[in-house]
C-alpha cells in the first residue's frame, strides 16, 4: 500500500483526492490546506491539517499548489520524508532539489471543482530523481491512469505550452464567441454543437486536416467583411489568427 499525503486544496488537489480514494493500492492518509474553504470537496474520512508541522509519515507527498508556492512549500516538508513530487507542467523538477527524493506527477488535463473526470484517460507525465523513485511514482500513477509517460522537465515545459494553446487559448476563443453572440442577441447554445464537433474531429484526424473557414480558403472578401464587424481588440485577434491559418495552407484550397 502506497501512503500519500496531499498538500493543497485547489482544483488539482480536489480531483486527485477523489481519484486516490478510488484506488486499491494507494491510501490517502492526510491532506493539508491553510483554510477550511474547500473542505466540503474532500471526504470527511481523510484527515485534514492546517499545519505543515503536523504532516504524517507517508511514502509520497504530492504538492498540488500554485506554481509560485511549490518551492516554498517543499522546504516545509521534513527532510527525512518520503518521495516529494509536484503536479506542475511548467516548473522543473529541480525546484524540489532541497529534498533528497523528488519528482513530478503532472496530469495533462484541465480541472474544475464540479466537473467529474475519468482519470484512467488522463495522461500523466512523470519524472523522478532516481530509478527507484521512478518505480514508486510509476506504481502510484498506474493506479490512477492507463496513460503514464516518463517525460523530463524540458520536454514537460513544451508539453505544458502545447496544453496552453490547446486548452487555455481555445477556451478564450469560446469566451469571445459567446461575447459576440450576446452582443448580437444570439444564444451561445447555437455555437456549442460546432465546438463539440471540432473537438471530436481532432480525435480522429489531424488539426491541419480539420481546419476549415475563410482563412484556410484565403477568402479575403469574407475576412475583410468580418473584420469590419469587430471592435479593435477582437479585430487584432481575428487578423493575427487569420494570417497564421492562411500561412499554413497553399492558395486556392477549397474548404
Amino acid at each position: 500500500m502506497i501512503r500519500v499525503v496531499l498538500i493543497g486544496s485547489g482544483n488539482v488537489a480536489i480531483h486527485l483526492a477523489r481519484a486516490l480514494e478510488k484506488t486499491e493500492k494507494v491510501r490517502l492518509v492526510q491532506y493539508f490546506s491553510r483554510t477550511d474553504e474547500n473542505n466540503d470537496y474532500f471526504s470527511e474520512s481523510i484527515p485534514h491539517t492546517k499545519s505543515m508541522d503536523s504532516l504524517v509519515r507517508a511514502d509520497v507527498y504530492i504538492i498540488a499548489v500554485s506554481d509560485g508556492a511549490i518551492e516554498e512549500v517543499s522546504h516545509k516538508i521534513p527532510d527525512d520524508a518520503g518521495l516529494v513530487v509536484h503536479t506542475s507542467g511548467s516548473i522543473p523538477m529541480e525546484s524540489l532539489k532541497s529534498k533528497k527524493r523528488h519528482g513530478v506527477l503532472y496530469p495533462v488535463q484541465t480541472f474544475s471543482k464540479d466537473r467529474e473526470l475519468d482519470w484512467k484517460k488522463i495522461p500523466l507525465a512523470l519524472e523522478a530523481s532516481s530509478p527507484d523513485d521512478m518505480a514508486v511514482l510509476r506504481n502510484l500513477a498506474n493506479e490512477l491512469s492507463d496513460q503514464v509517460y516518463e517525460i523530463d522537465s524540458d520536454r514537460r515545459k513544451k508539453l505544458h505550452l502545447s496544453a496552453v494553446f490547446a486548452n487555455n487559448f481555445s477556451n478564450h476563443m469560446f469566451a469571445l464567441a459567446k461575447e459576440l453572440c450576446e452582443e448580437n442577441q444570439l444564444d451561445f447554445e447555437l455555437v456549442k454543437p460546432l465546438i463539440l464537433e471540432t473537438g471530436k474531429k481532432v480525435m480522429s484526424i489531424s488539426p491541419e486536416e480539420a481546419q476549415t473557414g475563410p482563412a484556410r480558403r484565403r477568402d479575403s472578401s469574407v475576412m475583410e467583411n468580418q473584420a469590419k464587424q469587430l471592435d479593435a481588440r477582437k479585430k487584432e485577434i481575428y487578423d493575427l489568427l487569420s494570417k497564421s491559418i492562411s500561412s499554413r495552407y497553399p492558395e486556392n484550397v477549397k474548404s
